[in-house]
């Protein structure tokens, strides 16, 4: 039986030396339901402002704003001076101590793996740190990375060996997301002023707690934003989810096996309206749409779909308020060697995801609803055959996982 199988991920950042040739923020945060990762509540509001810098691309799109984050806080804990301000600020990282933001971190890191050994899905975070063979990084920032993310210093050649050094990191990137990121570092990314990359990898297999039944996919029309329609798989199912309408749009939880981590689906009631919905897509609103979802029958048709994303984020990252960081003259990394040389070159991320119908013999069981009785109401009928918003969340930790847009099913590239 085939499994709904969502995302594999990866953030690098790489740390260079030098060759010798702000917007409107948006206020609150998601409720942190599991006491001890306030954490979180940085993250999501971060996730929701960098997607807001992104979404101007056309398409679909998919990215781990948690991945992204992750990568980043092991970058910080080697910033100082007007740096770490900078990225604390963009971060939301500045609403703790930098030890208490490491280590809760960890802690979420340690919590997620945790509940993906218990055989209800697959969840994996991963980090490694690729430094330069002899270089001489600090015992303190080490042993930071080490403790709070797990992350191992594996030593390479960039000076003399740069290729087989971005083919080392590939290797490990296509284990941890189980081949689905492929190439991720490109020839000539790295060269031979590379001291550091840091690397986090996300991967995630999950099983819908209510199957689709493959029987019940029909092909049906999708209506992209310019009007055209593209004939799509769309499945079919009704069953009891968390729903809610609220303004112009509906949303819809959609649980994984153990109702640990949950697909929540905001879709617009009117065919053109994403742009609408993007634009009002905060920490307020979300918290908002998310807080008291109903249980209740509802005839869902969702698109099979499957996509890959890729980005380029150093300069919507200096762009939001952390331009120091990719500057070779005004970069303070002193955290990592107890020098000024280090500077960001390039923040890469990619991402992969496939949903489908399948479901697993637990979700069967699961999926037999209460019988509905003459007096309920009709069911409402989400039907997600235009442009919407989705995101995977961790239920027990409030935590945005894995967020996206779908403009085309169709469609397989961003």
């Amino acid at each position: 039986m085939k499994t709904v199988k969502i995302a594999g991920l990866i953030t690098i950042l790489l740390i260079t030396i030098p060759s010798c040739t702000a917007d409107d923020k948006n206020t609150g945060a998601l409720p942190v339901i599991l006491t001890g990762f306030p954490v979180v509540a940085g993250n999501n509001k971060f996730a929701l402002e960098l997607y807001s810098k992104i979404n101007e691309k056309q398409g679909n799109l998919f990215l781990s704003p948690y991945s992204i984050s992750t990568a980043l806080a092991m970058t910080y804990a080697g910033a100082k001076s007007e740096t770490e301000k900078q990225m604390a600020d963009t971060l939301c990282f500045s609403t703790m101590s930098s030890e208490q933001l490491h280590e809760e971190f960890g802690s979420l890191i340690r919590k997620l793996n945790a509940a993906g050994e218990k055989g209800g899905y697959e969840l994996v975070v991963a980090n490694a740190i690729w430094g330069q063979k002899g270089y001489n990084f600090l015992p303190e920032f080490l042993t930071l990375v080490k403790t709070n993310y797990d992350g191992n210093l594996e030593q390479v050649d960039f000076k003399t060996q740069a290729e087989a050094a971005r083919k080392t990191i590939n290797a490990w990137v296509e284990k941890k997301t189980k081949d689905k990121i492929k190439e991720l570092i490109k020839p000539k990314m790295l060269d031979s002023t590379t001291r550091l990359v840091l690397t986090n990898a996300i991967y995630f297999k999950g099983k819908w707690a209510n199957q689709f039944m493959s029987v019940q996919t029909k092909d049906a029309p999708f209506t992209l934003l310019g009007g055209q329609k593209v004939n799509v798989p769309m499945m079919y199912q009704t069953e009891k989810f968390g729903y809610k309408e609220v303004n112009n749009i509906q949303v819809l939880e959609m649980p994984y096996v153990n109702n640990d981590l949950s697909m929540v689906v905001l879709l617009p009631k009117k065919l053109d309206g994403i742009s609408e919905l993007e634009k009002d897509l905060n920490n307020d609103n979300l918290a908002r749409w998310i807080d008291d979802l109903r249980k209740r029958k509802v005839q869902v048709f969702f698109p099979r779909f499957k996509m890959t994303s890729e980005f380029e984020l150093a300069r919507v990252l200096g762009a939001m308020g952390m331009p120091d960081a990719f500057s070779a003259e005004k970069a303070d990394f002193s955290g990592m060697n107890g020098n000024h040389e280090l500077s960001i070159s390039a923040v890469v991320h990619k991402a992969y995801v496939d949903v489908n119908e399948e479901g697993t013999e637990a979700a069967a069981a699961t999926g037999v609803g209460v019988i509905a009785t003459s007096i309920e109401s009709p069911p409402p009928v989400f039907r997600a055959d235009h442009p919407f918003i989705f995101l995977i969340r961790d239920n027990k930790s409030g935590s945005i996982l894995f967020l996206g847009r779908v403009a085309n099913p169709a469609s397989k590239d961003n």
